[in-house]
């Protein structure tokens, strides 16, 4: 019989790390599970320590959008690690990083590198009080912006009442000063602007939503946000750490023609190492220090690692846009299949995307928003993502994650998990 490394490992883990893991959704509590560890990952194959192979769908939350091990950004490290690891002092890379970065993203003056998309997010909230000099934000119910206190806030009764604290360990004091809106619904966000009328300093929204699974905004939803928050002088922040680079060369600002106030960026921005970013126009971006008065700081912000692997990414992003085009085919081109197969089988399900993210929602209805995407069904999903892990495909352990793929998965790939759905779903049918 052989021996199961990864059971080994979790038991192992769970002696030393909280939960055996340290990111909660990698203990696969939702679906009733326990994890692969991962050895090695080459394009679009991950390998666990039993030697198994899975076609990937995680690309670690995003940023292996060329695959794993991409040689140019494997080279661009060694050579970097060469000089050291770390200096906590100015580097060229860093100049040429945020350079890259305006010349994809017109609308950025000034962009300021951090360690985490978490950072990211909480440092252009500091940002957006210190600026406007108001103490409340709106977020929606559903969106994700890593674990600050201002974010892991729920709604009350409704979108017009103050949000209540969802984890311990964050004070009333903090929750009162976030305001939670329902994603797609304008009516809810002019509700709360009309009722905290100059006390908002800040709107922050995943422009596709990707923690509640992907989420598209409807047609008018970000356009009304700009104008909205013009109107009531409120700064719009979007939060691109998935979408970044993703979505379009310029992410969300350049697919929907939407330019915000401070955008957020991680995942692709660092190629797979931890890294992230907040940008904007230039009389916000100089309200932090040392130009301003906003603190911030990070011992290795800008570390020349990170930079490097980013920088060898977004470089080649840059000069071949192709790979949108190839993503968005790819996409598409999944998307079809599972709806054939959530078709042929009688699975109630549907499909959202946008470009290379991608998720199934096992409900009949549309999903929209945070309510909406709550009606899959969960037991579903379960037995669906046990079945695609047993037959190889690793995709997110959760319903309300969204998929991403890599230009390096190839159609062979696709045609694999697509029968590999079906096969999953005939499980389901049987039972």
């Amino acid at each position: 019989m052989m021996i199961d490394t990864n059971q080994l490992l979790f038991e192992r883990a769970q002696k030393s790390i909280p939960g055996g893991v340290n990111s909660p959704v990698r203990a696969f509590h939702a679906v009733k599970s326990s994890p692969p560890f991962i050895e090695k990952g080459e394009g679009s194959i991950l390998t666990d320590t039993n030697g198994k192979e899975y076609i990937d769908y995680v690309g670690s939350w995003g940023p292996m959008i060329l695959g794993h091990a991409y040689e140019p950004i494997i080279n661009a490290v060694r050579e970097k690690a060469i000089d050291s690891t770390s200096f906590g002092a100015p580097t060229e890379i860093e100049v040429e990083m945020a350079e890259l970065v305006k010349r994809m993203v017109p609308s950025l003056d000034k962009v300021r590198m951090v360690n985490s998309g978490t950072e990211a997010c909480m440092s252009a909230i500091r940002l957006a009080r210190g600026y406007t000099g108001k103490d409340k934000i709106i977020k929606f119910k559903g969106n994700y912006h890593g674990h600050s206190d201002s974010f892991l806030i729920e709604a009350g009764s409704g979108p017009l009442t103050l949000g209540e604290p969802n984890s311990p360990g964050i004070t009333k004091g903090t929750a009162k000063d976030t305001l939670i809106a329902h994603f797609n619904d304008l009516q809810s966000v002019e509700g709360l602007l009309k009722k905290y009328n100059g006390e908002i300093a800040s709107i922050i929204v995943e422009p596709v939503a990707g923690n509640m699974g992907c989420v598209p905004p409807k047609e008018d939803f970000l356009e009304g946000l700009r104008a909205l928050c013009d109107e009531f002088g409120v700064l719009l922040i979007f939060d691109e750490v998935m979408t970044g680079f993703r979505i379009a060369p310029g992410g969300a600002q350049e697919r929907f023609g939407i330019e915000a106030d401070l955008v957020t960026y991680s995942k692709i921005i660092g190629g797979g190492l931890p890294v992230g970013a907040f940008g904007g126009r230039e009389e916000i971006m100089d309200e932090i220090s040392p130009v301003g008065s906003v603190y911030q700081a990070g011992t290795l912000s800008g570390n020349p690692l990170a930079m490097a692997a980013g920088y060898a990414l977004l470089k080649e992003l840059h000069e071949n846009p192709s790979h949108y085009k190839q993503l968005e085919e790819k996409g598409a081109y999944l998307s079809k299949g599972l709806k054939s197969v959530l078709k042929d089988t009688g699975i109630p399900g549907t499909i959202n995307r946008v470009g290379s993210m991608l998720s199934i929602f096992f409900t009949n209805k549309k999903v929209t928003d945070f309510s909406s995407a709550q009606t899959t069904n969960k037991d579903i999903f379960k037995t669906f993502f046990n079945e695609m892990l047993k037959n190889g495909v690793y995709l997110p352990p959760s319903p309300f994650e969204s998929w991403f793929l890599s230009n390096s998965l190839s159609y062979e790939d696709l045609d694999y998990t697509i029968e590999a759905a079906r096969h999953s779903l005939e499980v389901l049918r049987i039972n």
